[in-house]
């Protein structure tokens, strides 16, 4: 078995940069991939080549060896690939992006076709997104929540508005009433006795509503539970029921009367919405392309209201 030179690549790109997660955005793969190159290189050589510490991996002397032993060589290659690579068409880039599902389907999903690039769509949770963000799995983010990653930065873009809606035929006037006469207890109390929708994956924006608006936590459960949003819009077209969610998947039904905005609340809740990235990336050009799509969208809305 010989050593394999992704490992060398990989082992001075730790060393140069400190950090394992530094070396992953300088090589362009996930900080998994950097343990399991550096782990592998360990165990050929039968040497421990970092010290893992707090913040910093701190080479050996063993490690220090190798560095000076390798440097001149790859640096030789690189320039060897520099020099001799070429390609006979332009590559295509493939840009990974995290975000929600609604918030791709009221956004990119009709620009899919004209993008001049390759796009991964993933859909998930916010946190493991943020994660995948700062492993070199994802390269880009759409989110409400601002993680803590170093190597992660934020840039607010827009906000969404979480409101209370209901089905066009659901009789609303007794709850406006209460809520316009600043009843919200007993609203509250009248919210409960209803239809409820919700989504599979979570009730955040009812328990964030619920708390903000009425300054207790919902004690009561969904009767239906329905794979996303965007299904509990098309559930209370032309129906009855109620549902908490962002104001901008249901303007187009709100303006075209297939369903009620019943209440923003007397203090709207919003959530900031964020592009989150990695500071260093080989795709600027392509992030800022999908980037403007988003501020496109969000300002067209902004000039229909």
């Amino acid at each position: 078995m010989r050593w394999n030179l992704e490992w060398l690549r990989t082992f001075k790109a730790i060393y140069e940069t400190g950090t394992l997660s530094a070396a992953a955005q300088e090589l362009f793969i996930s900080q998994p991939g950097v343990s399991l190159h550096l782990n592998s290189l360990e165990a050929y050589t039968g040497y421990k080549l970092f010290d893992r510490a707090a913040r910093r991996m701190v080479p050996t002397e063993k490690g220090k060896i190798l560095y000076n032993f390798i440097l001149e060589p790859l640096k030789k290659l690189e320039r060897g690939e520099e020099n001799f690579h070429r390609r006979s068409e332009e590559e295509r880039a493939t840009i990974s992006l995290g975000m929600c599902f609604e918030t791709f389907q009221y956004t990119l999903e009709e620009h899919i076709k004209e993008l001049p690039f390759n796009l991964i769509i993933k859909f998930g949770e916010y946190p493991q997104m943020q994660q995948d963000l700062d492993n070199g799995l994802l390269d880009l983010i759409v989110t409400p929540q601002k993680g803590v990653q170093q190597n992660l930065e934020y840039n607010a873009f827009s906000k969404e508005r979480i409101v209370l809606i209901a089905g066009n035929n659901t009789d609303t006037s007794t709850l406006e009433k209460l809520l316009a006469e600043g009843e919200n207890k007993q609203a509250a109390v009248l919210l409960k006795q209803q239809l409820w929708y919700s989504t599979a994956a979570d009730m955040e924006h009812l328990k964030k509503f619920w708390l903000q608006h009425f300054g207790e936590h919902p004690d009561f459960s969904p009767n239906y539970i329905v794979p996303n949003i965007s299904s509990i819009i098309r559930c209370l077209r032309d129906s009855t029921g109620f549902s908490v969610v962002p104001d901008f998947l249901c303007r187009d039904e709100i303006a075209s009367a297939k369903i009620k905005l019943v209440w923003e609340g007397d203090d709207p809740l919003e959530n900031i919405l964020y592009f989150g990235t990695r500071k260093k990336t080989m795709y600027k050009k392509e992030i800022e392309k999908l980037q403007g799509l988003f501020k496109e969208k969000w300002e067209m809305a902004t000039e229909v209201e």
